[in-house]
Protein backbone atom coordinates (compact mmCIF):
# COMPACT_ATOMS: atom_id res chain seq x y z
CA UNK A 1 0.00 0.00 0.00
CA UNK A 2 1.17 3.41 -0.85
CA UNK A 3 2.08 6.03 1.79
CA UNK A 4 -1.10 7.76 0.90
CA UNK A 5 -3.16 5.09 1.49
CA UNK A 6 -1.38 4.45 5.16
CA UNK A 7 -1.83 7.80 5.96
CA UNK A 8 -5.75 7.42 5.28
CA UNK A 9 -5.71 4.27 7.30
CA UNK A 10 -4.43 5.48 9.80
CA UNK A 11 -6.56 8.51 10.55
CA UNK A 12 -9.50 6.32 10.32
CA UNK A 13 -8.45 4.11 12.91
CA UNK A 14 -7.42 7.21 15.22
CA UNK A 15 -11.02 8.15 14.52
CA UNK A 16 -11.88 5.55 16.58
CA UNK A 17 -11.25 6.85 19.79
CA UNK A 18 -12.09 10.29 19.13
CA UNK A 19 -14.86 12.26 20.28
CA UNK A 20 -15.99 13.54 17.18
CA UNK A 21 -20.26 13.43 16.50
CA UNK A 22 -21.18 10.32 14.80
CA UNK A 23 -22.12 12.53 11.40
CA UNK A 24 -17.99 13.57 11.74
CA UNK A 25 -17.29 10.21 12.03
CA UNK A 26 -19.66 8.99 8.86
CA UNK A 27 -18.15 11.81 6.65
CA UNK A 28 -14.73 11.15 7.38
CA UNK A 29 -14.60 7.13 6.65
CA UNK A 30 -16.23 8.27 3.16
CA UNK A 31 -14.04 11.51 2.35
CA UNK A 32 -11.03 8.61 2.85
CA UNK A 33 -12.68 6.07 0.25
CA UNK A 34 -12.03 9.00 -2.55
CA UNK A 35 -8.72 8.89 -1.17
CA UNK A 36 -8.09 5.44 -1.52
CA UNK A 37 -10.26 4.34 -4.21
CA UNK A 38 -10.70 5.37 -7.73
CA UNK A 39 -14.03 6.74 -7.63
CA UNK A 40 -16.25 9.71 -8.43
CA UNK A 41 -19.23 8.68 -5.68
CA UNK A 42 -19.73 6.59 -2.78
CA UNK A 43 -22.67 5.99 0.10
CA UNK A 44 -21.51 4.69 3.48
CA UNK A 45 -24.61 2.40 4.80
CA UNK A 46 -25.82 1.27 8.07
CA UNK A 47 -28.15 -1.93 7.96
CA UNK A 48 -31.33 -1.32 10.83
CA UNK A 49 -33.36 -3.53 12.96
CA UNK A 50 -36.12 -3.68 10.08
CA UNK A 51 -32.96 -5.18 7.83
CA UNK A 52 -33.42 -1.79 5.51
CA UNK A 53 -30.01 0.17 4.47
CA UNK A 54 -29.89 3.61 5.52
CA UNK A 55 -27.09 5.79 3.82
CA UNK A 56 -25.50 7.96 6.79
CA UNK A 57 -23.19 9.77 4.44
CA UNK A 58 -22.46 10.06 1.32
CA UNK A 59 -20.14 11.95 -1.52
CA UNK A 60 -20.46 13.03 -5.38
CA UNK A 61 -23.90 12.18 -4.99
CA UNK A 62 -26.98 14.04 -4.55
CA UNK A 63 -27.94 14.50 -1.02
CA UNK A 64 -31.82 13.56 -1.79
CA UNK A 65 -29.91 9.95 -0.95
CA UNK A 66 -29.66 10.60 2.38
CA UNK A 67 -33.53 11.05 3.25
CA UNK A 68 -34.20 7.73 1.62
CA UNK A 69 -34.18 3.89 2.81
CA UNK A 70 -32.96 1.10 0.52
CA UNK A 71 -34.56 -2.19 1.04
CA UNK A 72 -32.20 -4.62 -0.50
CA UNK A 73 -34.85 -7.03 -2.35
CA UNK A 74 -35.68 -3.93 -4.54
CA UNK A 75 -32.44 -3.31 -5.58
CA UNK A 76 -30.29 -6.51 -6.85
CA UNK A 77 -26.93 -4.67 -6.49
CA UNK A 78 -27.28 -4.25 -2.88
CA UNK A 79 -28.78 -7.16 -2.01
CA UNK A 80 -25.59 -9.58 -4.08
CA UNK A 81 -23.21 -6.72 -1.65
CA UNK A 82 -24.76 -7.89 1.77
CA UNK A 83 -24.67 -11.56 0.68
CA UNK A 84 -21.23 -11.51 -0.39
CA UNK A 85 -18.31 -11.45 2.45
CA UNK A 86 -16.24 -10.21 -0.28
CA UNK A 87 -16.35 -6.78 -2.56
CA UNK A 88 -18.95 -7.40 -5.21
CA UNK A 89 -17.65 -5.69 -8.89
CA UNK A 90 -20.40 -5.07 -11.48
CA UNK A 91 -18.71 -3.94 -14.92
CA UNK A 92 -20.40 -1.30 -17.18
CA UNK A 93 -22.56 -4.16 -19.07
CA UNK A 94 -24.01 -5.33 -15.66
CA UNK A 95 -28.19 -5.58 -16.53
CA UNK A 96 -28.86 -5.24 -13.07
CA UNK A 97 -30.24 -1.66 -11.91
CA UNK A 98 -27.92 0.72 -10.29
CA UNK A 99 -29.65 2.39 -7.05
CA UNK A 100 -27.89 5.68 -7.83
CA UNK A 101 -28.16 6.12 -11.60
CA UNK A 102 -29.33 9.72 -12.39
CA UNK A 103 -28.14 10.41 -8.61
CA UNK A 104 -25.05 11.47 -9.22
CA UNK A 105 -23.92 15.17 -9.49
CA UNK A 106 -22.83 15.72 -13.10
CA UNK A 107 -23.45 18.95 -15.23
CA UNK A 108 -23.82 15.96 -18.15
CA UNK A 109 -27.37 15.28 -18.77
CA UNK A 110 -26.47 11.42 -18.72
CA UNK A 111 -26.03 10.79 -15.08
CA UNK A 112 -25.46 7.15 -15.09
CA UNK A 113 -23.24 5.01 -13.38
CA UNK A 114 -20.39 2.97 -15.52
CA UNK A 115 -18.92 0.86 -12.66
CA UNK A 116 -19.77 -0.22 -9.54
CA UNK A 117 -18.37 -2.07 -6.60
CA UNK A 118 -19.29 -2.38 -2.95
CA UNK A 119 -18.48 -4.81 0.57
CA UNK A 120 -20.12 -5.85 3.38
CA UNK A 121 -19.54 -4.61 6.36
CA UNK A 122 -19.02 -7.31 8.88
CA UNK A 123 -18.32 -7.14 12.97
CA UNK A 124 -17.75 -10.72 14.61
CA UNK A 125 -19.63 -12.60 12.07
CA UNK A 126 -22.76 -9.87 12.01
CA UNK A 127 -23.38 -7.83 9.17
CA UNK A 128 -23.61 -4.10 10.25
CA UNK A 129 -23.82 -2.34 7.17
CA UNK A 130 -22.47 -1.58 3.29
CA UNK A 131 -20.08 0.75 1.65
CA UNK A 132 -20.43 1.35 -2.19
CA UNK A 133 -18.72 2.86 -4.75
CA UNK A 134 -19.38 4.33 -7.67
CA UNK A 135 -17.37 5.48 -11.21
CA UNK A 136 -17.90 7.27 -14.42
CA UNK A 137 -14.99 5.34 -15.95
CA UNK A 138 -15.58 1.89 -17.30
CA UNK A 139 -13.02 -0.48 -15.14
CA UNK A 140 -12.37 1.95 -13.06
CA UNK A 141 -11.98 -0.70 -9.89
CA UNK A 142 -10.05 -3.41 -11.93
CA UNK A 143 -6.57 -3.32 -10.90
CA UNK A 144 -7.44 -2.68 -6.73
CA UNK A 145 -5.67 -4.70 -4.22
CA UNK A 146 -7.85 -7.39 -2.25
CA UNK A 147 -5.50 -6.38 1.06
CA UNK A 148 -6.68 -2.46 0.54
CA UNK A 149 -10.18 -3.32 0.80
CA UNK A 150 -10.14 -5.79 3.25
CA UNK A 151 -7.89 -3.25 4.96
CA UNK A 152 -10.58 -0.63 4.51
CA UNK A 153 -14.06 -2.77 5.49
CA UNK A 154 -12.23 -3.60 8.90
CA UNK A 155 -11.62 -0.39 9.81
CA UNK A 156 -15.43 0.75 8.10
CA UNK A 157 -16.76 -2.08 10.09
CA UNK A 158 -15.29 -1.19 13.24
CA UNK A 159 -16.32 2.38 12.78
CA UNK A 160 -20.18 1.52 12.46
CA UNK A 161 -19.81 -1.13 15.53
CA UNK A 162 -18.34 1.50 17.92
CA UNK A 163 -21.18 4.40 17.01
CA UNK A 164 -23.72 1.32 16.88
CA UNK A 165 -22.43 0.77 20.50
CA UNK A 166 -22.31 4.03 21.52
CA UNK A 167 -26.07 4.66 20.11
CA UNK A 168 -27.39 1.42 21.88
CA UNK A 169 -26.60 2.48 25.21
CA UNK A 170 -28.16 5.62 24.74
CA UNK A 171 -30.81 4.07 23.84
CA UNK A 172 -30.48 1.87 26.91
CA UNK A 173 -30.58 4.77 29.52
CA UNK A 174 -33.41 6.74 27.82
CA UNK A 175 -36.00 3.48 27.28
CA UNK A 176 -39.31 3.43 28.75
CA UNK A 177 -42.02 0.66 29.21
CA UNK A 178 -42.04 -1.37 26.25
CA UNK A 179 -45.98 -1.31 25.09
CA UNK A 180 -45.50 2.76 26.05
CA UNK A 181 -42.48 2.83 23.55
CA UNK A 182 -44.57 0.99 21.06
CA UNK A 183 -47.40 3.58 21.30
CA UNK A 184 -45.14 6.79 20.56
CA UNK A 185 -43.41 5.03 17.56
CA UNK A 186 -46.92 4.97 16.39
CA UNK A 187 -47.26 8.20 17.18
CA UNK A 188 -44.27 9.28 15.28
CA UNK A 189 -44.59 7.24 12.17
CA UNK A 190 -48.04 8.64 11.70
CA UNK A 191 -46.75 11.82 11.85
CA UNK A 192 -43.43 11.65 10.19
CA UNK A 193 -39.86 12.78 10.97
CA UNK A 194 -38.00 16.25 11.39
CA UNK A 195 -36.05 15.56 8.36
CA UNK A 196 -33.28 18.40 7.49
CA UNK A 197 -29.77 19.16 7.74
CA UNK A 198 -29.52 22.72 7.45
CA UNK A 199 -28.37 24.94 10.27
CA UNK A 200 -32.07 25.94 10.78
CA UNK A 201 -33.45 22.48 11.88
CA UNK A 202 -30.34 22.22 13.75
CA UNK A 203 -31.07 24.93 15.77
CA UNK A 204 -34.62 23.69 15.88
CA UNK A 205 -33.33 20.47 17.66
CA UNK A 206 -31.42 22.41 19.99
CA UNK A 207 -34.41 24.16 21.50
CA UNK A 208 -36.64 21.24 21.58
CA UNK A 209 -33.74 19.56 23.51
CA UNK A 210 -33.28 22.03 25.85
CA UNK A 211 -36.95 22.57 26.76
CA UNK A 212 -38.12 18.81 26.61
CA UNK A 213 -37.07 17.86 29.94
CA UNK A 214 -38.36 20.58 31.67
CA UNK A 215 -42.40 21.10 32.78
CA UNK A 216 -42.43 24.65 31.08
CA UNK A 217 -45.23 25.71 28.63
CA UNK A 218 -43.74 25.61 25.25
CA UNK A 219 -45.53 28.46 22.59
CA UNK A 220 -44.62 26.82 18.70
CA UNK A 221 -45.02 29.26 16.05
CA UNK A 222 -44.36 29.41 12.77
CA UNK A 223 -46.30 29.38 8.90
CA UNK A 224 -48.74 26.88 7.83
CA UNK A 225 -47.49 23.66 7.05
CA UNK A 226 -44.07 24.07 8.53
CA UNK A 227 -44.40 21.34 10.81
CA UNK A 228 -45.44 22.70 14.34
CA UNK A 229 -47.35 19.27 15.41
CA UNK A 230 -44.04 17.02 14.63
CA UNK A 231 -42.27 19.34 17.52
CA UNK A 232 -44.47 19.22 19.66
CA UNK A 233 -44.28 15.35 19.14
CA UNK A 234 -40.53 15.71 19.47
CA UNK A 235 -40.90 17.73 22.72
CA UNK A 236 -43.12 15.74 24.52
CA UNK A 237 -41.40 12.14 23.28
CA UNK A 238 -37.97 14.08 24.69
CA UNK A 239 -39.52 14.87 27.59
CA UNK A 240 -40.06 13.31 31.13
CA UNK A 241 -43.90 12.51 30.60
CA UNK A 242 -42.77 10.44 27.51
CA UNK A 243 -44.27 7.36 29.19
CA UNK A 244 -47.73 8.89 29.41
CA UNK A 245 -50.31 10.34 26.57
CA UNK A 246 -49.61 13.50 24.56
CA UNK A 247 -53.61 14.44 23.93
CA UNK A 248 -54.22 16.39 20.61
CA UNK A 249 -56.60 19.68 20.61
CA UNK A 250 -57.43 21.64 17.45
CA UNK A 251 -59.07 24.26 18.69
CA UNK A 252 -59.78 25.75 15.64
CA UNK A 253 -62.11 22.67 15.12
CA UNK A 254 -63.50 23.00 18.07
CA UNK A 255 -67.55 23.03 18.14
CA UNK A 256 -68.37 26.27 19.28
CA UNK A 257 -71.55 25.15 21.51
CA UNK A 258 -69.33 22.13 22.94
CA UNK A 259 -65.86 23.69 23.19
CA UNK A 260 -65.56 23.81 27.00
CA UNK A 261 -66.94 20.45 27.11
CA UNK A 262 -64.37 19.02 24.92
CA UNK A 263 -61.77 20.54 27.23
CA UNK A 264 -63.08 20.31 30.68
CA UNK A 265 -65.75 17.49 30.16
CA UNK A 266 -69.40 17.46 31.46
CA UNK A 267 -71.60 15.97 33.91
CA UNK A 268 -74.65 13.64 32.67
CA UNK A 269 -77.57 15.86 32.26
CA UNK A 270 -75.24 19.12 31.78
CA UNK A 271 -76.95 20.26 28.73
CA UNK A 272 -79.11 18.59 26.33
CA UNK A 273 -77.51 15.34 24.96
CA UNK A 274 -75.45 15.34 27.70
CA UNK A 275 -76.78 11.36 28.35
CA UNK A 276 -73.23 10.46 30.82
CA UNK A 277 -70.49 12.18 32.17
CA UNK A 278 -67.32 12.52 30.26
CA UNK A 279 -63.79 13.34 30.89
CA UNK A 280 -62.77 15.99 29.04
CA UNK A 281 -59.23 16.54 27.36
CA UNK A 282 -57.23 18.17 30.69
CA UNK A 283 -58.55 14.59 32.16
CA UNK A 284 -57.63 12.39 29.50
CA UNK A 285 -53.89 14.11 29.72
CA UNK A 286 -53.85 13.81 33.16
CA UNK A 287 -49.89 13.32 33.76
CA UNK A 288 -48.98 14.26 30.60
CA UNK A 289 -48.90 16.56 27.67
CA UNK A 290 -51.65 18.56 26.56
CA UNK A 291 -51.20 19.82 22.60
CA UNK A 292 -52.90 22.78 21.69
CA UNK A 293 -52.86 23.17 18.03
CA UNK A 294 -54.13 26.41 16.49
CA UNK A 295 -54.68 28.02 19.92
CA UNK A 296 -54.97 31.52 18.70
CA UNK A 297 -58.50 30.57 17.10
CA UNK A 298 -59.93 30.13 20.78
CA UNK A 299 -62.54 32.33 21.71
CA UNK A 300 -62.17 34.77 24.63
CA UNK A 301 -64.50 33.06 27.18
CA UNK A 302 -62.99 30.19 26.50
CA UNK A 303 -58.98 31.33 26.47
CA UNK A 304 -60.27 33.04 30.13
CA UNK A 305 -61.17 29.38 31.90
CA UNK A 306 -58.42 27.86 30.00
CA UNK A 307 -56.13 30.21 31.68
CA UNK A 308 -57.32 29.13 35.29
CA UNK A 309 -56.49 25.71 34.59
CA UNK A 310 -53.31 26.64 33.87
CA UNK A 311 -52.65 28.89 36.69
CA UNK A 312 -54.14 26.42 40.11
CA UNK A 313 -54.26 22.90 38.01
CA UNK A 314 -57.43 22.64 38.92
CA UNK A 315 -61.19 22.02 36.81
CA UNK A 316 -64.44 21.54 37.12
CA UNK A 317 -66.51 19.99 34.39
CA UNK A 318 -69.67 21.31 32.52
CA UNK A 319 -72.37 21.08 35.20
CA UNK A 320 -70.44 20.14 38.16
CA UNK A 321 -69.29 21.91 41.33
CA UNK A 322 -66.48 19.49 41.93
CA UNK A 323 -63.23 20.85 41.50
CA UNK A 324 -60.73 18.30 39.90
CA UNK A 325 -56.87 18.50 39.99
CA UNK A 326 -54.75 17.46 36.69
CA UNK A 327 -51.08 17.98 36.09
CA UNK A 328 -50.62 18.93 32.51
CA UNK A 329 -47.83 19.98 30.49
CA UNK A 330 -49.37 22.56 27.97
CA UNK A 331 -47.65 22.64 24.63
CA UNK A 332 -49.47 25.16 22.10
CA UNK A 333 -48.96 25.79 18.37
CA UNK A 334 -50.20 28.86 16.37
CA UNK A 335 -49.58 30.70 12.95
CA UNK A 336 -50.64 33.65 14.23
CA UNK A 337 -48.76 36.66 15.63
CA UNK A 338 -50.09 36.40 18.62
CA UNK A 339 -48.11 39.67 20.17
CA UNK A 340 -50.05 41.40 17.65
CA UNK A 341 -53.44 39.85 18.64
CA UNK A 342 -52.94 40.65 22.15
CA UNK A 343 -52.50 44.39 20.87
CA UNK A 344 -55.92 43.97 19.22
CA UNK A 345 -57.54 43.05 22.29
CA UNK A 346 -58.37 39.31 20.40
CA UNK A 347 -56.01 37.22 22.86
CA UNK A 348 -55.90 37.43 26.34
CA UNK A 349 -52.25 39.36 27.74
CA UNK A 350 -52.41 36.95 30.43
CA UNK A 351 -52.81 33.59 28.79
CA UNK A 352 -50.14 35.21 26.14
CA UNK A 353 -47.28 35.40 28.79
CA UNK A 354 -48.59 31.75 30.27
CA UNK A 355 -48.38 29.88 27.22
CA UNK A 356 -45.09 31.82 25.63
CA UNK A 357 -42.50 30.30 28.47
CA UNK A 358 -39.99 29.11 26.12
CA UNK A 359 -40.87 29.60 22.43
CA UNK A 360 -39.82 28.09 19.36
CA UNK A 361 -39.89 29.33 15.82
CA UNK A 362 -39.98 26.93 13.39
CA UNK A 363 -38.13 28.30 10.17
CA UNK A 364 -40.08 28.06 7.42
CA UNK A 365 -39.03 25.91 4.14
CA UNK A 366 -37.99 29.00 2.21
CA UNK A 367 -35.37 29.98 5.06
CA UNK A 368 -34.10 25.76 5.19
CA UNK A 369 -30.31 26.22 3.42
CA UNK A 370 -29.89 22.99 1.55
CA UNK A 371 -32.91 20.93 2.82
CA UNK A 372 -35.38 20.50 -0.01
CA UNK A 373 -32.98 17.81 -1.63
CA UNK A 374 -32.86 15.91 1.55
CA UNK A 375 -37.03 16.28 1.87
CA UNK A 376 -37.34 15.50 -1.61
CA UNK A 377 -35.61 12.04 -0.79
CA UNK A 378 -37.71 11.21 2.28
CA UNK A 379 -40.97 12.19 1.03
CA UNK A 380 -40.86 10.05 -2.31
CA UNK A 381 -40.13 7.39 -0.21
CA UNK A 382 -43.82 6.47 0.14
CA UNK A 383 -44.60 7.05 -3.38
CA UNK A 384 -41.58 4.33 -4.21
CA UNK A 385 -43.15 1.93 -1.52
CA UNK A 386 -46.56 2.31 -2.69
CA UNK A 387 -46.15 1.91 -6.26
CA UNK A 388 -43.24 -0.24 -6.21
CA UNK A 389 -40.70 2.20 -7.76
CA UNK A 390 -37.19 1.75 -5.95
CA UNK A 391 -35.70 3.72 -8.80
CA UNK A 392 -37.63 6.52 -8.63
CA UNK A 393 -35.87 10.20 -8.02
CA UNK A 394 -36.07 13.71 -8.90
CA UNK A 395 -33.89 14.90 -11.84
CA UNK A 396 -30.94 17.40 -10.19
CA UNK A 397 -31.93 20.04 -12.36
CA UNK A 398 -34.95 20.01 -11.31
CA UNK A 399 -34.18 19.55 -7.47
CA UNK A 400 -32.21 22.81 -8.50
CA UNK A 401 -35.14 24.54 -10.05
CA UNK A 402 -37.22 23.72 -6.68
CA UNK A 403 -35.01 25.29 -4.20
CA UNK A 404 -35.55 28.30 -5.85
CA UNK A 405 -39.03 28.54 -5.06
CA UNK A 406 -40.38 30.03 -2.05
CA UNK A 407 -42.64 27.37 -0.84
CA UNK A 408 -45.17 29.44 0.65
CA UNK A 409 -47.12 26.61 1.76
CA UNK A 410 -43.85 24.73 3.18
CA UNK A 411 -42.82 21.67 3.67
CA UNK A 412 -46.70 20.67 3.03
CA UNK A 413 -46.79 22.12 -0.16
CA UNK A 414 -43.84 20.49 -1.07
CA UNK A 415 -44.97 17.20 -0.51
CA UNK A 416 -48.04 17.52 -2.32
CA UNK A 417 -46.45 19.18 -5.29
CA UNK A 418 -43.82 15.86 -5.93
CA UNK A 419 -46.29 13.51 -4.88
CA UNK A 420 -48.72 15.03 -7.74
CA UNK A 421 -45.88 14.44 -9.99
CA UNK A 422 -44.63 11.56 -8.67
CA UNK A 423 -47.86 9.80 -9.66
CA UNK A 424 -47.49 11.69 -13.27
CA UNK A 425 -44.05 9.74 -13.43
CA UNK A 426 -45.34 6.68 -12.93
CA UNK A 427 -48.29 7.13 -15.20
CA UNK A 428 -46.00 7.80 -18.01
CA UNK A 429 -43.44 4.59 -17.44
CA UNK A 430 -40.78 7.01 -16.34
CA UNK A 431 -38.26 6.57 -13.12
CA UNK A 432 -37.01 10.37 -13.45
CA UNK A 433 -39.10 13.30 -11.97
CA UNK A 434 -38.87 16.13 -14.90
CA UNK A 435 -40.29 19.67 -14.49
CA UNK A 436 -42.78 18.20 -17.07
CA UNK A 437 -44.62 16.11 -14.75
CA UNK A 438 -45.09 19.28 -12.44
CA UNK A 439 -48.64 20.65 -12.68
CA UNK A 440 -47.27 24.16 -12.72
CA UNK A 441 -43.38 25.43 -14.14
CA UNK A 442 -40.88 25.36 -11.16
CA UNK A 443 -39.46 28.58 -12.78
CA UNK A 444 -42.47 30.31 -11.36
CA UNK A 445 -42.22 31.90 -7.88
CA UNK A 446 -45.73 32.68 -6.22
CA UNK A 447 -47.90 32.50 -9.74
CA UNK A 448 -50.15 29.64 -10.29
CA UNK A 449 -50.58 28.31 -14.05
CA UNK A 450 -54.21 28.35 -14.72
CA UNK A 451 -53.88 26.48 -17.95
CA UNK A 452 -53.72 23.28 -16.03
CA UNK A 453 -57.69 23.90 -15.55
CA UNK A 454 -58.33 24.12 -18.88
CA UNK A 455 -57.60 20.56 -20.59
CA UNK A 456 -56.32 19.50 -23.84
CA UNK A 457 -57.53 15.93 -23.35
CA UNK A 458 -60.57 14.62 -21.77
CA UNK A 459 -60.89 14.82 -17.95
CA UNK A 460 -64.01 14.59 -15.66
CA UNK A 461 -65.11 18.13 -14.39
CA UNK A 462 -65.14 16.92 -11.00
CA UNK A 463 -61.44 16.38 -11.12
CA UNK A 464 -60.44 19.93 -11.95
CA UNK A 465 -63.00 21.67 -9.81
CA UNK A 466 -61.54 19.73 -6.93
CA UNK A 467 -58.15 20.29 -7.87
CA UNK A 468 -59.01 23.92 -8.55
CA UNK A 469 -60.80 23.84 -4.88
CA UNK A 470 -57.44 22.42 -3.42
CA UNK A 471 -55.33 25.34 -4.54
CA UNK A 472 -57.95 28.11 -3.85
CA UNK A 473 -58.35 27.32 -0.40
CA UNK A 474 -54.25 27.22 -0.28
CA UNK A 475 -53.82 30.51 -1.19
CA UNK A 476 -56.92 32.13 0.56
CA UNK A 477 -54.76 30.45 3.71
CA UNK A 478 -51.24 31.72 2.40
CA UNK A 479 -52.78 35.37 1.87
CA UNK A 480 -54.01 35.09 5.45
CA UNK A 481 -51.28 33.66 7.76
CA UNK A 482 -52.92 30.41 7.93
CA UNK A 483 -56.07 31.42 9.58
CA UNK A 484 -59.06 29.50 8.67
CA UNK A 485 -61.63 31.56 9.94
CA UNK A 486 -59.95 34.58 8.07
CA UNK A 487 -59.51 32.61 5.28
CA UNK A 488 -63.26 31.58 5.56
CA UNK A 489 -64.15 35.34 5.32
CA UNK A 490 -62.12 36.04 2.69
CA UNK A 491 -63.73 33.07 0.29
CA UNK A 492 -67.40 34.10 1.91
CA UNK A 493 -67.73 30.61 3.59
CA UNK A 494 -68.66 29.24 7.25
CA UNK A 495 -65.62 28.14 8.79
CA UNK A 496 -66.83 24.80 9.53
CA UNK A 497 -67.27 24.17 5.92
CA UNK A 498 -63.96 25.85 4.66
CA UNK A 499 -62.20 23.21 7.16
CA UNK A 500 -63.97 20.15 6.39
CA UNK A 501 -63.26 21.19 2.65
CA UNK A 502 -59.61 20.98 3.37
CA UNK A 503 -58.99 18.05 5.60
CA UNK A 504 -61.27 15.96 2.17
CA UNK A 505 -58.08 17.62 0.61
CA UNK A 506 -55.51 16.78 3.15
CA UNK A 507 -54.69 20.55 3.89
CA UNK A 508 -55.29 20.84 7.35
CA UNK A 509 -53.37 17.64 8.58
Amino acid sequence: MSPTVDHVLLNLALNLSSNRSHTQQYQSLIDGVAQVFPCDASCLFILDEERFLTPVAVRGLQTSVLGRRYFPKAHPRLEAIIESREAVRFDADCLLPDPFDGALLSDDLCIDVHDCMGFSLYVEGQLVGALTMDAMAVGAFDDIEPVTIETFAALAAATLRNIGQIKALKAQNQKQKSVTQTLIQQARSQHGEMVGLSPQIAQLRNNIETVAKSDYAVLISGETGTGKELVAHSVHAQSLRSDKPMIYVNCAALPEGLAESELFGHVKGAFTGANSQRAGKFELADGGTLFLDEVGELPLVLQAKLLRVIQQGELQRVGSDQHLLVNVRIVAATNRQLEKEVEAGTFRADLFHRLNVFPIQVPPLRSREGDIPVLAGYLLEKVRQQFNAPNLHVHPKVLTQMEKRPWYGNVRELEHTLTRAALHAIQQGAVTILSTHFDASLNLDDVKNTSQFLPQQSQPMRDLVERYQHELIEHALRLNDGVWAKAAQFLHMDRGNLYRMGKKFGINK
